[in-house]
């Protein structure tokens, strides 16, 4: 039975193959800020060609859809589109703060707890005239998993760092209350500003070193699986 939510708006399955594909699929019927989340993923994608790798049930695993059309979110350019990370970091930092931690943004879309990763995210824009129509939001949140392969560089996931364990289904909940109310920033001026201003505060880019030796590890953990 797949988890239930309290938010008409988040749609969960037991399983998909990629919740952003699926979202893509479905972009003409799916309400701005509406979520398609999945216990599990057969083919869960990270950015670039690279795949996510998450236990079944035991992370989140979810696709959060903007729409940019009349009377939802205020219109942004093919230049502006940065503000989508803006937007979906500062949420996801915000959410973790609550949890007593102390995130930071990997430039461009990784949060990061004491130098390890515990959520990506893979944005895919679709763009007319100029000016973006909808925004796929695929976004894996490292949550109760408490193994991992080891030659992964550095996951790590909330339940190991507060010892508790995280309900998906409420957790995102709360989460996506987070996301709401960061979706109201997005969508004037003024909040786009402290968006931008709250990410530049957490925002770091990885020196060279560090970042070519994480992407041989996820290369060398791709080629094996």
């Amino acid at each position: 039975m797949e988890p239930q939510s309290r938010f008409p708006l988040i749609e969960w399955h037991k399983e998909l193959d990629s919740t952003n594909d699926e979202a893509k699929r479905r972009r003409g019927e799916l309400d701005n800020l509406s979520v398609i989340a999945a216990v599990s993923q057969t083919a869960g994608r990270g950015r670039g060609t690279h795949t996510w790798i998450s236990a079944p049930g035991q992370n989140l695993t979810f696709t959060l859809v903007l729409r940019f059309e009349e009377g939802q979110v205020m219109p942004l350019s093919a230049s502006e589109a940065v503000r989508i990370t803006h937007f979906c970091t500062v949420a996801l930092c915000d959410f973790l703060e609550a949890e007593g931690l102390h995130p930071r943004i990997k430039w461009p879309n990784d949060i990061w707890v004491c130098g390890r990763k515990i959520c990506g995210i893979l944005i895919e824009n679709t763009f007319s005239e100029g000016m973006l129509s909808d925004s796929i939001i695929g976004i894996g949140l490292n949550l109760n998993q408490r193994q991992f392969d080891p030659s992964l560089p550095n996951p790590i996931s909330l339940s190991l760092l507060t010892g508790r364990d995280y309900p998906p289904a409420a957790t995102l909940d709360a989460l996506y209350e987070k996301i709401c109310r960061r979706a109201e920033d997005l969508s004037s001026s003024d909040g786009r500003a402290r968006l931008e201003l709250e990410f530049s505060n957490r925002m770091f880019v990885l020196d060279k070193p560090s970042q070519d030796r994480i992407q041989a590890s996820i290369e060398d953990f791709e080629s094996r699986q």
